[in-house]
């Protein structure tokens, strides 16, 4: 399926003012790869502690803590590999045959996972050590294809078509959460009625249909060339490189892997949270993990009307930036993360509350990542001049990394240091409430540094950057060098 270096590919953008004839075939490969990518990690935390089994068949389950430990060290490993597979996109293979390649890992993965389920292969391994190799498979394949999607878009711009940049980036969202949510539906009813091999098997397969529709459309793609390992290492850290990295590096390694620290828990503590609540709703008997479509809905329907509504309504009063949206978000997630800590309270003294507490908690957590992330993903891109798009995207992608790292930490040492009883050092409402305040020393400290930041925007087949963040004042200049 690889194609021969010899084709002709378009390697720069040209001068259309039109949507890139590539970008469908982004968007199609997207939503599949999520619903796999989702479909499988939506389902981990369930299936830690409830379905899995030892090799002689007797359960195998890990408790609360632990499986919130792996769920969310897994995560940080997802988006830890995107800072080599930019590397290896940037310097040596380009975006294209990068994610190819890293895509076919992906799909191992999820056969290996499979295999556990399987009386042949539970014969070789126990089912841990099958999820564990599928997992790792899965994390360099997922992971190392991360940066290179989302730069692979900006891409695909150039001056002249660059006003179609922030919509694009929007349908590309949209099309992450329209696989998400298929994938959150249908996961934990495969699991309970046909198994781990239906339930992480069907990913998989769809991780393969992207990986078709993503090569088919390789003459409609501008391939941006990669630059050879010298002139990345030149280009990267050239005062213009150094001075971007310095820029980012506290907005993307400080402030908002907190953020990531809260939304993940979406996938664990959150899951385990709705254990515990009344599960009608809507006349729907709903299933433990179904819960987390929630998310995705929303976003459906909260990124276009906060690109064609809320923003745009706002922007008749203040000036909105990518920071202030960024700041407003971190705030709105302080605001989200009080409800489960109300209804742990309540869980605690007695009370069974409805799931509709919990999906209250999804909308304004949404909405914020609508403020967070997708505003942090259009400014990784441009904020990164043209050589280092893939890496810059690595970084901000690594911050979600530190943020489930530091969840996998917190939830391991509970576990590692229980009191005598059983219990942790965070129990109940206070596990929620201990990330709740995190968040919000977080969102005070980003927004007092946000008023420093300058950067200036790239975008591909421009030679000149642009100070669109913080537009230097009459007479100053805009090299912050």
């Amino acid at each position: 399926m690889m194609p021969a270096m010899t084709l002709p590919y378009r390697t720069s953008p040209g001068d259309s003012t039109d949507l890139p004839s590539g970008i469908p075939y982004i968007i199609g490969n997207e939503a599949a790869e999520r619903f796999s990518f989702y479909g499988m990690k939506g389902l981990l935390v369930i299936y830690m502690t409830t379905y899995m089994l030892a090799s002689d068949g007797s359960p195998d389950r890990m408790g609360d803590e632990e499986a919130r430990g792996v769920y969310h060290l897994f995560t940080a490993a997802a988006y830890f590999f995107p800072l080599l597979g930019a590397i290896i996109a940037d310097a040596f293979w380009g975006k294209y045959r990068t994610i190819l390649v890293l895509s076919l890992g992906y799909c191992i993965g999820h056969a290996l996972i499979a295999c556990g389920d399987f009386a042949f292969g539970t014969t070789l391994l126990p089912p841990r050590t099958w999820l564990l190799l599928g997992m790792i498979f899965i994390a360099i394949g997922s992971g190392g294809i991360k940066p290179c999607v989302s730069a692979h878009v900006g891409d695909q711009f150039g001056t002249n078509n660059d006003h179609l940049l922030s919509k694009t980036f929007s349908w590309f969202y949209f099309s992450i959460n329209v696989g998400a949510a298929l994938s959150m539906l249908l996961a934990e009813p495969l699991l309970h009625t046909y198994g781990a091999w239906a339930a992480f098997g069907l990913p998989g397969v769809l991780m393969g249909l992207a990986t078709f529709v993503f090569w088919m459309g390789r003459h409609h793609f501008v391939h941006i060339p990669p630059s050879g390992w010298a002139k990345f290492m030149e280009r990267t850290f050239n005062p213009e490189g150094r001075r971007a990295l310095l820029n980012l590096a506290p907005i993307f390694l400080v402030f908002i892997p907190v953020f990531w620290a809260l939304f993940d828990q979406t996938g664990s503590s959150w899951v385990q949270q709705a254990k515990d609540m009344d599960l009608h709703f809507l006349g729907i008997e709903w299933y433990q993990s179904q819960i987390q479509i929630a998310n995705p809905v929303l976003i459906l329907i909260l990124i276009p009307a906060f690109a064609y509504i809320v923003y745009p309504l706002a922007g008749r009063f203040v000036r909105v930036t990518p920071l202030g949206k960024i700041s407003a978000g971190l705030f709105l997630t302080v605001v989200a993360y009080a409800i489960p800590v109300w209804i742990a309270h309540r869980i605690t003294a007695g009370a069974t509350p409805n799931i509709a507490w919990q999906l209250l908690a999804y909308l304004l957590l949404t909405a914020a990542e609508v403020m967070v992330s997708i505003t942090a993903l259009e400014f990784a891109y441009t904020q990164a001049p043209p050589a280092m798009k893939s890496l810059v995207m690595g970084v901000y992608l690594l911050g979600v990394s530190f943020g489930n790292f530091f969840a996998s930490g917190v939830n391991f040492a509970l576990d590692a240091f229980r009191h005598e009883d059983g219990t942790t050092m965070l129990e109940g409402a206070n596990y929620f409430l201990f990330f709740t305040v995190l968040m919000l020393t977080a969102a005070v400290a980003f927004t007092i540094y946000s008023h420093f930041y300058r950067g200036n925007t790239f975008i591909q087949g421009d030679d000149r950057s642009r100070d669109t963040v913080n537009p230097p004042h009459p007479g100053e200049s805009n090299d912050q060098g």
